[in-house]
């Protein structure tokens, strides 16, 4: 299964079933896909080999461990060039506490997900990349109130209806 493969209804639904539950057992995987579970475990096999599932990964409710903040920051860069983007990626990729980047199009070059310990953590970070001169011209920066929900798992049933 090369990278170039498509995937045909039972992988997608391997997929889903996996996002669900990454701890279902392989006989219970096999059941919800209505195959045998050797069969399945080869495509499990497979769809890691390709790439396709990249990792597994326990979701942590944070809320029980402590108070949080999380804060969104659009970055808009100085220059624009290829050099420019990947030095500020590198630097933002190396900041633990920076848990999503996105290059996006619009008023503003990048917009990023921090989760930090307080406001003042968020700040210090913030700070530090300035001082880093990774080509930062402005950003801004909007706190998270509340966060009504957060999924986990993409609608692979519903990007691929047609395919499952």
């Amino acid at each position: 299964m090369s990278p170039s493969y498509k995937l045909d209804r039972i992988d997608l639904k391997i997929l889903a079933e996996l996002q669900r539950n990454g701890r279902i057992t392989n006989v219970e995987l096999a059941d919800l896909v209505n195959l045998s579970p050797s069969p399945c475990l080869m495509r499990v096999k497979k769809l890691q080999k390709a790439g396709y599932i990249t990792g597994y990964a326990a979701q942590v409710d944070m809320a029980k461990l402590g108070e949080t903040l999380t804060v969104f920051t659009e970055f808009t860069l100085r220059n624009h060039r290829q050099i420019d983007f990947a030095r500020f990626q590198e630097a933002l990729e190396q900041v633990e506490c920076c848990v999503e980047c996105h290059l996006v199009s619009g008023g503003y070059d990048y917009l990023a997900k921090f989760v930090t310990a307080s406001i003042s953590d968020y700040q210090t970070i913030v700070e530090e990349l300035i001082d880093r001169d990774v080509g930062i011209d402005k950003y801004f920066s909007f706190v998270v109130m509340k966060t009504p929900f957060s999924k986990t798992r993409m609608p692979l049933t519903h990007l691929f209806a047609d395919k499952i």
